[in-house]
């Protein structure tokens, strides 16, 4: 069970770095070269991906830590 719970951190740290890129900051940072930010994408409006890309950062922020609590608990 430890090593499965390992392997699914790892999975959602990874996922997780890849979704705080995505956020546009100062910079425009990543998302501005997937057109995130600019509210002109692929996607159709900037705010809605926005808003799903927060969502999705916070689901794994709290898979992340939930996780963690757990794989301390148990080792």
């Amino acid at each position: 069970m430890y090593t499965i719970l390992s392997f699914v951190q790892v999975i959602i740290a990874i996922v997780l770095i890849f979704l705080v890129l995505m956020h546009s900051g100062k910079d425009a940072g990543l998302s501005g070269a997937f057109g995130v930010g600019t509210g002109a994408g692929p996607f159709g409006g900037g705010s809605l991906v926005e808003r799903n890309l927060n969502r999705w950062t916070i689901g794994f922020a709290i898979a992340f830590t939930v996780n963690t609590v757990i794989l301390i608990k148990i080792g």
